[in-house]
C-alpha cells in the first residue's frame, strides 16, 4: 500500500519513561505499517544494552549521576541510531526509535542527526499519571523481562521501581514547539498533537488513539463445513453441511461457557450464510461486516481448483507461483483482502471485550498474520483448517496462542 509512504524515509521516536507502553506501541505500529506492506523496524536501545553490556544490570547503572552508567547508555543510543540510518539508507521507509529519551538533550540529538539526513521526526511520548496502569505494566511485562530472569519477583519490582524512580529525576516532558510530535495521555485517554502533517502521520494519529493496554482475548475460527466444502468448490454462498451444522452446535455451546463471565462479548460474522449459520444459536449479539467476506474469486467463483486449471491453465499457475498477489479476473488477490480489513483491524485494536471472529480462510490469515507478526509472504500458506478454534491473546511482546479442535 505504497500510497501511504512518500519519497523520503520516516522516523518515529518513542518517548517515555519506563513501565508507559512505550515498547509495545512501537511493537504495534512496526507490525501495522509491515502487515501494510510498509517496510518498517523498530531499534530497541534496550536490547542494544542488553546485547553489549549484559541484561543484568542494578537500578544504581541508570541513575543520572552515574557518570559511567550515562556515558555506557548514550554509547547504546548511538549504536542503535547508527544502525537505524544504515537501515533506511539501504531502503527501509519507516524507522522506530524505541528508547526513554527522556531529556530534551537527547531528543535534541536525535533531531538533528535526524535533520543532517533530511528527515523531520516525528516523537511519540506515552506519558502515564495512573499508578494502576503502570502497576499492572510492571507485573505484565517487565517482570518477564531478560534483565530479571531468575530474580524473586518482589526484589524485581524494587529494583525496576528504583530504575524508573532516577528517571523520573531528570524527565523532561516533550513540549519542543518547533517539532512534530504526539502525546499519548493513559494510554489513549487523551491525545494532543503538534504539527502533524500529511497522510501517513494522520493515519498513525488514528491508529494509535485506537490502542490500549488491556488484556483481553480474539477468538478466530472459519465457518463450519459448507456443501461447497464438500464438493471441493471456492467462493459462492453455499449453506453448511451436516458435519458444518454439528461444528456450529459444538462452538456456540463452548462459547457459552468461555464468554459467561464477561460483558459485551463482540462476535463478528462475514455476511454470507455460511458464517451467520455458524453462529446461530448463540445467545449473544452478532454483527455481520461485509469487510469479513471470503476472498473474491471473480470469474472463478464456484468452480474447483481443477475446473480452473482446465479453462485457464495460465490463471492457474499464476496463482500458484504467487498467491499474495495473484488477483482473480475480476476478483480480489490476499493484498486487495488485507487493504479492505484495515478498518477490521483497527476496530480489533479499539474493543476491551472479548472478540470472536467467524469468517473465511483467506480473511482470517490475513488477520492472523497481524495479529502474531507474520511476514507478508507467508500470509496465503498460514494453516487455517476447518473446525478450529484460535484464542489469541496480544501481549507486550507478542500474542499467546491456543487452538482448540472441536471436530
Amino acid at each position: 500500500m505504497k500510497p501511504l509512504t512518500s519519497q523520503k524515509p520516516r522516523v518515529l521516536v518513542m518517548v517515555g519513561l519506563p513501565a508507559r507502553g512505550k515498547t509495545f506501541i512501537a511493537r504495534k505500529v512496526a507490525r501495522y505499517l509491515t502487515w501494510l506492506g510498509i517496510s518498517a523496524r523498530v531499534f530497541n536501545v534496550g536490547n542494544y544494552r542488553r546485547e553489549h553490556l549484559g541484561s543484568r544490570q542494578p537500578a544504581a547503572f541508570f541513575d543520572p549521576d552515574n557518570a559511567d552508567g550515562l556515558a555506557a547508555r548514550h554509547q547504546m543510543a548511538m549504536a542503535a541510531l547508527d544502525d537505524m540510518f544504515a537501515w533506511l539508507q539501504g531502503g527501509g521507509e519507516v524507522a522506530i526509535y524505541d528508547a526513554t529519551n527522556a531529556v530534551k538533550k537527547r531528543r535534541d540529538l536525535v533531531t538533528d542527526a535526524c535533520r543532517g539526513r533530511g528527515i523531520e521526526p516525528i516523537f511519540i511520548e506515552s506519558v502515564c499519571n495512573d499508578p494502576d496502569i503502570v502497576a499492572r505494566n510492571i507485573q505484565a511485562t517487565k517482570l518477564t523481562m531478560p534483565d530479571y530472569a531468575g530474580v524473586d519477583p518482589d526484589q524485581a519490582v524494587r529494583d525496576f521501581r528504583a530504575r524508573i524512580a532516577h528517571y523520573e529525576r531528570s524527565y523532561e516532558p516533550v513540549d519542543e514547539p518547533d517539532r512534530s510530535w504526539v502525546k499519548l495521555v493513559d494510554t489513549g485517554e487523551r491525545i494532543v498533537l503538534n504539527r502533524i502533517r500529511g497522510y501517513l502521520p494522520s493515519r498513525l494519529v488514528f491508529f494509535l488513539s485506537n490502542l490500549h493496554l488491556d488484556p483481553r482475548p480474539i477468538y478466530l475460527t472459519r465457518h463450519g463445513e459448507s456443501a461447497f466444502n464438500v464438493v471441493g468448490r471456492i467462493g459462492g454462498d453455499p449453506g453448511l453441511s451436516p458435519r458444518g451444522k454439528g461444528y456450529s452446535t459444538k462452538l456456540c455451546d463452548w462459547l457459552h461457557t468461555e464468554l459467561a463471565g464477561h460483558d459485551d462479548p463482540q462476535v463478528w460474522t462475514s455476511t454470507l450464510q455460511r458464517t451467520r449459520q455458524t453462529v446461530a444459536p448463540l445467545r449473544f449479539e452478532t454483527k455481520p461486516l461485509k469487510n469479513l467476506d471470503e476472498i473474491d474469486a471473480g470469474i472463478c467463483d464456484g468452480l474447483t481448483y481443477d475446473e480452473i486449471a482446465a479453462r485457464w491453465p495460465d490463471d492457474y499457475a499464476a496463482r500458484k507461483g504467487d498467491k499474495l498477489r495473484y488477483r482473480y479476473p475480476r476478483g480480489e488477490s490476499y493484498q486487495d483482502v488485507i487493504d479492505r480489513l484495515d478498518g477490521v483491524i483497527i476496530e480489533l485494536e479499539r474493543q476491551r471485550h472479548p472478540v470472536v471472529v467467524v469468517a473465511h480462510q483467506a480473511v482470517l490469515r490475513c488477520l492472523y498474520a497481524y495479529l502474531t507478526d507474520q511476514p507478508r509472504e507467508r500470509v496465503p500458506h498460514i494453516a487455517m483448517p476447518l473446525h478450529t478454534l484460535i484464542r489469541l491473546t496480544p501481549a507486550t511482546y507478542g500474542t499467546e496462542e491456543q487452538r482448540l479442535t472441536l471436530a
